[in-house]
Parts: C-alpha cells; sequence; structure tokens
C-alpha cells in the first residue's frame, strides 16, 4: 500500500508552526508496513488542497489529512475531502453527542455544530482530548481519506487509538523497525566499522547524525510484525556487536532513560553539581518517570563562591587551577557526593562560550567527573575546529556525564576512544 500525508494550515508554510503532526503520522504508517513516497504542505485554501488531495488520490491508495477539521472559516479539510470523493457532508448524531458533552452547559454556536458534520459513508474517529472528530472516507475505487485533526495533543491519541486500528485492518505486510542507539562515535566511524551490513535490501541498517549522537536504523520488512521482527534481529545483533560498548541501547529514548531505571533497580542514589551546563543535567535527569526515588539534590554553582560555599571548593584550588580545571571538577563530582549522601557524584565545569576563553583554556574545554565510593573518573572535552555553540557544547557536555555514569553502572571501560572527546 502507498499513502500520502496532507498537512492543511497557513501557519505551517509561514513557519509558525513546526509540522510535527507528518512525523508522528509517517513512523505509524512504517510500523504499518505502508510505503509513504509523498509528504504535502498545503495552506488553507480550497482550490490548492483539492488540487493536491486529487494528484495525491491518482497515485496513492491512502491519503492522511492533518489539520483543517475545527469550527472556523478556514478550516476546509471536510469540504474539500467530500468534493472530491462525491460523498456530502451529513451531521454524525454520535459526533454531535460527544460536542454536546464537551461544551456541557455552555452554549455551542453554530460553527462548533458544523464540526460533526461527516462525509457521507464515512467511519467516524472520536476526539477524545478536543472538539473535532476524524474519519475514514472511502473513496469508492478501494482507496481511503482519513481526516485527522492538527494540534499533537489530539492528533496523538485519535492516531493510535482509531487510525492505527483502522488501517491494521486494511493493509498487509508490516515493518519492523530498531535504532540502535550510541553516544561517543560519530556517524563516519561508525559507518566504517557496519560498512558491509548496509548494503542489504531486507532487512536493511542505515547511520544517521543526531545533535551530539548517532543511531544505526535497522528495518525489515514481512507479513506480520514477528516476521518482521524475527528478520531484523540477527542484523541488529551484528550491529550491536561491532559497535561495541558506544551502544547504550535500542529502541530506547535517551541516555537518561537508560541510567535511571538502572539506578533505581539498585536502589542507589545520584547528586550532581553543574556550573557551564547551568542545571541542565538535573532537567534531563528530572524529565524521567521515578527520578524522584534516586535524585533528591542538584546543584548548580555558577561562581567560584557558590563552590566554596555549596560544595566545599577550597578557594586555594580555584586560585591555583581555576574554576575550569579537572581538579575542581574532581572535587565538585566527590564533594557532592560525600556532603549530600548520594551513591554518585556527577560534577560539570567548563567554558561554553561564546565568550570567557583564554589561549590556555580555550571556549570549548569541559571537564566532567564522576564520582563513587570506589574512585573518581574524569572526562574531558577540548574544542576541535569551528566553535559549534554554546547549546551542543552544553548538551554534548551532558551526554558525557550520562554516558560516564553508564560505563560505571553497567561495568564498561570507563572512556571511548579520544575523538569522540570534542566539543
Amino acid at each position: 500500500m502507498k499513502a500520502e500525508i496532507i498537512s492543511v494550515g497557513t501557519e505551517l508554510l509561514l513557519g509558525h508552526t513546526i509540522n510535527t503532526d507528518a512525523a508522528h503520522v509517517a513512523r505509524e504508517l512504517s510500523a504499518l508496513g505502508v510505503d509513504l513516497p509523498y509528504v504535502h504542505v498545503v495552506g488553507d485554501n480550497a482550490g490548492r488542497l483539492e488540487e493536491v488531495l486529487r494528484e495525491a488520490l491518482r497515485r496513492s491508495d491512502l491519503v492522511i489529512t492533518t489539520g483543517g477539521l475545527g469550527p472556523t472559516d478556514d478550516d476546509l479539510t471536510k469540504e474539500t475531502v467530500a468534493r472530491v470523493t462525491g460523498a456530502p457532508l451529513e451531521e454524525h448524531s454520535a459526533s454531535l453527542e460527544q460536542l454536546r458533552e464537551y461544551f456541557g452547559s455552555r452554549p455551542m454556536s453554530a460553527n462548533q455544530r458544523k464540526q460533526a458534520l461527516l462525509p457521507r459513508g464515512s467511519v467516524a474517529f472520536a476526539n477524545a482530548v478536543g472538539t473535532a472528530p476524524g474519519c475514514a472516507v472511502p473513496t469508492g475505487d478501494g482507496k481511503f481519506v482519513l481526516l485527522l485533526p492538527g494540534p499533537p495533543s489530539e492528533l496523538l491519541p485519535m492516531l493510535r487509538e482509531h487510525a492505527v486500528p483502522f488501517l491494521q485492518r486494511h493493509t498487509r505486510g508490516a515493518i519492523a523497525s530498531f535504532m540502535v542507539r550510541t553516544f561517543g562515535i560519530g556517524e563516519g566511524a561508525a559507518e566504517m566499522r557496519i560498512k558491509d551490513l548496509t548494503g542489504g535490501a531486507n532487512p536493511t541498517a542505515a547511520t544517521y547524525a543526531t545533535e551530539g549522537e548517532m543511531f544505526v536504523r535497522v528495518t525489515a520488512k514481512a507479513a506480520d510484525a514477528a516476521a518482521a521482527e524475527a528478520l531484523a534481529a540477527p542484523l541488529v545483533e551484528a550491529v550491536r556487536r561491532r559497535l561495541g560498548d558506544v551502544v547504550y541501547g535500542v529502541n530506547v529514548a535517551s541516555l537518561e532513560s537508560v541510567v535511571l531505571p538502572e539506578l533505581i533497580r539498585r536502589g542507589q542514589t545520584l547528586v550532581t553539581a553543574e556550573s557551564c551546563t547551568g542545571g541542565l543535567l538535573a532537567k534531563r535527569i528530572t524529565d524521567q518517570p521515578g527520578a524522584s526515588a534516586v535524585f533528591g539534590t542538584g546543584l548548580v554553582t555558577y561562581a567560584n563562591e557558590a563552590k566554596t560555599a555549596l560544595l566545599g571548593v577550597p578557594e586555594a584550588m580555584l586560585r591555583a587551577h581555576g574554576a575550569v580545571s579537572a581538579e575542581v571538577a574532581r572535587c565538585m563530582a566527590e564533594n557532592a557526593r560525600v556532603r549530600y549522601n548520594g551513591d554518585f557524584g556527577l560534577g560539570i565545569t567548563g567554558i561554553a562560550g561564546p565568550g570567557g576563553g583564554t589561549p590556555e583554556k580555550p571556549v570549548g574545554l569541559v571537564y566532567i567527573a564522576l564520582s563513587a565510593a570506589d574512585g573518581v573518573w574524569l572526562r574531558v572535552m577540548r574544542p576541535r575546529g569551528r566553535y559549534p555553540g554554546r547549546d551542543r557544547i552544553r548538551n554534548r557536555a551532558v551526554g558525557h556525564a550520562l554516558d560516564l555514569l553508564r560505563r560505571c553502572l553497567f561495568g564498561l571501560p570507563m572512556n571511548p576512544d579520544a575523538a569522540s572527546l570534542s566539543s
């Protein structure tokens, strides 16, 4: 089955809103084994939408629209789909009742009520969050147009609870996709290690770079999900084996999503002490469910006075070595752990820029230290080449801190290749 996505909304064309809807829908289509050759963005213009819709239906078996289902005059998706498919709009009683329940004692205007109008013969998708229902409209020649709302908070529940089950009943085949996530290796170096594994047609393996990390996507297509997963599994294992301990998980969200569950399983706690990252490490940790079980204290000691008052970093050490130094990073990590009763302490100090660097300590130099009962480990990020920007340096420093902790928790070598330590 071939599909196309049409995202509707002038705000998308103007850049006022990022089109995350297409990404959400594309991932679900991929998991269902549906090919997606085209994605379109169309403004709130019925003529242009009709033109794109007719062309999409000429080429593909399935068209999914997002947006344009609301109560305002520029919400024209349903009207356009009804015209193209020849299915006139009719009031859908169940959708109207859901609208009445949504508004309760508040008055419901005529333009709000129009959201209960659906193309004749369509399968309604209830909106559990907002007001506009979605639907699947048959075209009469075995094809479908699926109409989904634009706001992601409404689209995601409808996509998973209604659209995907509908499509599962009408599609053949399935795709299994696995993301082998890494930290501490570049895309080029990773590709060299697995180059002979990337030439297959089914399953396939391909490298992708993200902010401060890279991953390998392994994809297989088969008659059903179980068969696709079985087909992909040997290649996933081969990629993991080739890349080694830079792999921190498969189909996991982030380093912190791996580290925090292991801390919880062990019943161990973490304390953080940050300077140049300004609390970013603590944020990424507390973004994880259950973080309160293992994380009670996170310190942002930006100024030297704070390092001394809250962490006991000696003034003499600061004068002798400077705040951005291996000695201070180790002291921050060790004293954070001991003073605040943690099993592990992480300390970060550096120069994120764009100013503040010197020839001896350039912008991008960051020291990251991990303290545990049996030792203290250090990583040094050194600038190489063009300044990548403040955000990249800070994010990469946090990644190194979490990777140090991961390696300690899982008994892995504590430092990857030196090439991975540049900022």
